[in-house]
C-alpha cells in the first residue's frame, strides 16, 4: 500500500518522472512498478534497507538495466530505453555505490573520463578548474593513483568526476557507505553545497537520518514497492519510519 503523507503535485519543474517502472533479474522481480518524480532544484531520497530496490531504480534510470515495464521522463523526453552513454549526454549522471574510481590512474585522469563526452577542450578545463576549486585536496594530489587516497578523497574524487558534465541531475548511491564516521559529516557538507549551488540530486543512502536531514521529499522502498513518501520534515516524524530507520 502506497501512504502518501504530503502529496507532491504539480507538473512544473519536474525534471525527472517515473512511472509504473518494473525491473527484473531474470525471473524476480526487484521493482514491482514504482512511481516518483523529482522536480528541479531538489534532493529527494530513496530510503530502504537491503535488497529493497534502490540501488536497482539508480541503475534503471541511468540506463545499466533495462526495466521490463514503466517509462522514464527525463527533461520531457522519453529516456526509458535509452544506452547508458546517450543518458548521461543528456544530464544524468550517476556516483556509483562504493566509488568505483580507477585506482591505477591518477586524480586529473580519474576526473578527465567524467568527461569523455566533451568535444570542447576549454570546456573540459573549466569544469576541472571547478571541480579543484570545491576539492582543493585533489587539485593537491592531482598527480596520485586513486587508489592511495583515503575512503573520503576517493569519494570526493567520484563526486568531482560526476560533476565534469555539469549534470542536470546527479544519482548519487550510498555516499557515506564505507566512510570514517568523522569523513560522514564532510560528505554531508558536499551534498549541502551541491545543492545550495542548484544541483538537483537523487539520493539513495542507507543512513536515513543522513538523507533526511538532507532532502526536501522522501521515498520508502520495501521489496520493490513504494510503502510511504512524504516531505521529509514529515517522515522524520513518521512512526513507521522512526521505528524502521532511525532507531527510534
Amino acid at each position: 500500500m502506497n501512504i502518501n503523507i504530503n502529496n507532491n503535485t504539480g507538473d512544473s519543474d519536474i525534471l525527472l518522472k517515473v512511472e509504473n517502472l518494473e525491473t527484473y533479474y531474470g525471473k524476480i522481480a526487484a521493482l514491482n512498478g514504482i512511481s516518483f518524480e523529482v522536480k528541479k532544484g531538489q534532493i529527494v531520497t530513496l530510503l530502504g534497507s537491503n535488497g529493497a530496490g534502490k540501488s536497482t531504480t539508480l541503475k534503471t534510470l541511468s540506463g545499466i538495466i533495462s526495466p521490463s515495464a514503466g517509462k522514464v521522463i527525463f527533461c520531457g523526453e522519453d529516456i526509458t530505453n535509452k544506452p547508458a552513454h546517450e543518458i548521461v549526454k543528456r544530464g544524468l549522471v550517476q556516483l556509483p555505490e562504493g566509488r568505483r574510481i580507477f585506482k591505477d590512474l591518477t586524480v586529473i585522469e580519474n576526473l578527465e573520463l567524467g568527461a569523455y563526452t566533451l568535444k570542447d577542450k576549454n570546456m573540459r578545463k573549466r569544469l576541472l578548474n571547478k571541480v579543484f576549486e570545491r576539492f582543493p585536496i585533489l587539485a593537491q594530489r592531482s598527480k596520485q593513483q586513486g587508489g592511495t587516497l583515503s575512503g573520503g578523497e576517493q569519494q570526493m574524487l567520484a563526486i568531482g568526476r560526476g560533476l565534469m558534465l555539469e549534470p542536470k541531475l546527479l544519482l548519487m548511491d550510498e555516499p557515506s557507505m564505507g566512510i570514517a564516521p568523522l569523513i560522514v559529516r564532510d560528505i554531508t557538507n558536499i551534498v549541502k553545497s551541491l545543492h545550495d549551488d542548484g544541483t538537483t540530486i537523487l539520493l539513495v543512502e542507507q543512513n536515513a537520518k543522513m538523507a533526511l536531514g538532507l532532502a526536501d521529499y522522501g521515498y520508502v522502498l520495501e521489496t520493490g514497492n513504494i510503502v510511504l513518501e512524504g516531505k521529509s520534515a514529515d517522515l522524520r516524524s513518521n512512526e513507521k519510519v522512526v521505528k524502521a530507520y532511525l532507531g527510534g
